[in-house]
């Protein structure tokens, strides 16, 4: 039996990255699986790669910028399965910005991306599976700068740490409903999007990985399909009663110093 068999699996921002390795995890767990994005084309290849791996997903797009189309993702799920049993909020912006040249523009799209979108898929979420006297599962997928992070992170990092705190309030709120709500605070991973960020933000070339890795610890950054293996236990009853725990997946220590 697959740790998520028979459940129903909310993977937002799940059509590349972080959220597709999820997406891809749960379904070799059992799980039906939906994922969403704002590019159709993304979302449809790999609902099409899961199908042609004998599983069951759907593409849902969706700006979560939008609250209305955040709740919207999870509207459609329930329509077209009955019900959400676990959600993993995966959309990130990491767009750069310092205390001192972020514009109202560029902090207002951290907020919705980052925050405001998860908060209200899983306000849906929840009130779902509240609604069927059901317990449930959350992921946030958050990030290890929440702590504090680089200068020319700071709307990224103030949307996070709020994501932080929403985490441990949401899940202390819904205990009781047996609703468990988790986060993880990653590190430096490997995926599509960083590629993109490290090109455009920082004139990265072909070869940044190799050089990111001779800095870090473990000599290699982190991969989307071990936070999956994670989440996919966090998802699952394998993770007992564990509620409104934010856990620090990197190979940096907090508060360490050499």
């Amino acid at each position: 039996m697959g740790l998520l068999d028979d459940k129903v699996v909310l993977v937002n921002g799940g059509s590349q990255g972080v959220g597709a390795a999820v997406a891809r995890a749960a379904v070799r767990a059992g799980a039906a699986v939906a994922v969403t994005g704002r590019r159709t084309e993304p979302g449809e290849a790999l609902v099409a790669e899961l199908a042609a791996a004998d599983g069951e997903a759907m593409f849902v797009r969706a700006d979560l910028a939008d609250a209305e189309q955040a709740k919207g993702s999870v509207a459609q799920v329930v329509r077209a399965h009955g019900r959400v049993d676990c959600l993993v909020n995966s959309a990130g912006l990491t767009a750069r910005g310092t205390l001192l040249d972020t514009t109202p523009e560029l902090f207002d799209q951290h907020i919705a991306i980052n925050l405001r979108a998860p908060f209200f898929a899983m306000q849906a979420a929840v009130a779902d599976m509240v609604r069927r006297e059901a317990p449930g599962t959350v992921v946030n997928i958050i990030t290890s700068s929440a702590h504090g992070g680089q200068p020319f992170l700071a709307p990224y990092v103030a949307a996070k740490a709020g994501l932080m705190g929403l985490t441990r309030n949401a899940a202390h709120a819904h205990r009781w409903d047996r609703v468990r709500i988790n986060g993880l605070n990653i590190g430096w991973t490997a995926t599509e999007g960083e590629d993109a960020t490290q090109r455009t933000f920082h004139a990265a070339g072909d070869d940044w990985r190799e050089r990111a890795a001779a800095r870090l610890p473990m000599g290699r950054l982190g991969r989307p399909d071990e936070i999956a293996d994670f989440v996919v236990l966090l998802l699952s009853d394998r993770s007992g009663v564990v509620t409104g725990s934010v856990i620090d997946w990197d190979q940096n220590v907090l508060g360490g110093l050499d």
